[in-house]
């Protein structure tokens, strides 16, 4: 049996996909626009439509969700780790 290439991704998603990505944090920061500027960039297709936003009770906090179709799980790791790195998004997923 064949070892996999270093390269290859195992996932079990099939290929494009409609995919939810959302991100939270702090009502001020402006995740909303964090979050589309983000998606611009690997999924510029997304449709601006494609984005809603809920917040806290308290409203202190916000939580963005917007689907993409995902093409590859490449572009979906770029899209989290540039979320992850972020300093206004308190968490990703």
């Amino acid at each position: 049996m064949a070892d996999p290439s270093p390269n290859q991704d195992e996932t079990l998603l099939r290929f494009p996909c409609d995919f939810p990505i959302k991100a939270m944090g702090r009502t001020e920061d402006g995740i909303e626009a964090i979050l589309r500027a983000i998606i611009e960039r690997h999924a510029p297709e997304t449709s601006k439509d494609a984005l809603r936003s809920r917040a806290s009770r308290n409203g202190r906090w916000v939580s963005v969700t917007v689907v993409i179709e995902a093409r590859s799980k490449d572009q979906l790791d770029a899209i989290y780790r540039e979320l992850s790195v972020h300093e206004q998004i308190t968490c990703a997923f």
